[in-house]
């Protein structure tokens, strides 16, 4: 009997990482702990499921796929909101949600057309930093984790610019937006490292298509 994909546990954490994102984005424009304590509870199961995934052998191209767009979708929602709070800066945040969602789409597409099993494997011919990026775990953690936390404290300091915390007292948001900045600025070089690098291996796969009598134009979108 067939094994039944949906049912793997990474893909049922990913089904749960999704309704926090939906219930986080519903609380959203009324109710920052909850949308924040919903959206932050995800972002931390992003984590989970993929240590789930190797260690119970149950990494699937379902699972990986989920996990890609489950991410993308709620930071771009996400800015979608911060568009509304802060119309000053919403070129900003426009800008920063295409880079994200067109460097990783591309990224994607060119590492599948590479034959490659992950986005994560980046060969020993391929860019430098995002083979530093992708390889060392503390740097793409941290450099997630804190751009998340960059946005998800620019959307709290919207309401209030702290909270108040038992025995400690009320707690500024502050440092830990200006602490973020330099990670959220990082992960949007990374980004663009990742559309120009992405753009450079399809032009590659171009050249030995076109090279073979390939390349033609029909069914390719142009």
């Amino acid at each position: 009997m067939a094994e039944n994909i949906f049912l793997f546990v990474p893909n049922i954490i990913g089904y749960v990482r999704i309704l926090l994102v939906l219930l986080s984005l519903w609380l959203m424009p009324h109710s920052p702990v909850g949308a924040i304590t919903c959206y932050g509870i995800s972002t931390l199961l992003d984590a989970v499921d993929g240590h789930a995934a190797r260690m119970l052998d149950q990494c699937t191209r379902l699972g990986a796929m989920m996990d890609m767009l489950t991410d993308r979708c709620s930071t771009v929602c996400l800015l979608f909101t911060l568009c509304i709070f802060y119309p000053s800066y919403a070129f900003l945040f426009q800008v920063s949600s295409a880079l994200d969602i067109s460097s990783h789409w591309l990224h994607l597409h060119s590492v599948t057309l590479r034959g490659a099993g992950s986005h994560k494997q980046i060969d020993q011919g391929g860019n430098c930093i995002l083979r530093y990026y992708y390889s060392n775990k503390a740097i793409l953690f941290l450099m997630c984790v804190g751009n998340e936390l960059f946005y998800m404290s620019l959307y709290v300091l919207y309401f209030t610019e702290g909270w108040m915390v038992p025995v400690v007292g009320r707690v500024s948001l502050r440092p830990l937006f200006w602490a973020c900045l330099p990670m959220a600025v990082a992960k949007s070089v990374v980004n663009v490292v990742h559309l120009v690098s992405a753009a450079r291996t399809l032009v590659a796969i171009d050249h030995v298509e076109r090279a073979r009598g390939g390349g033609r134009c029909e069914g390719k979108g142009e």
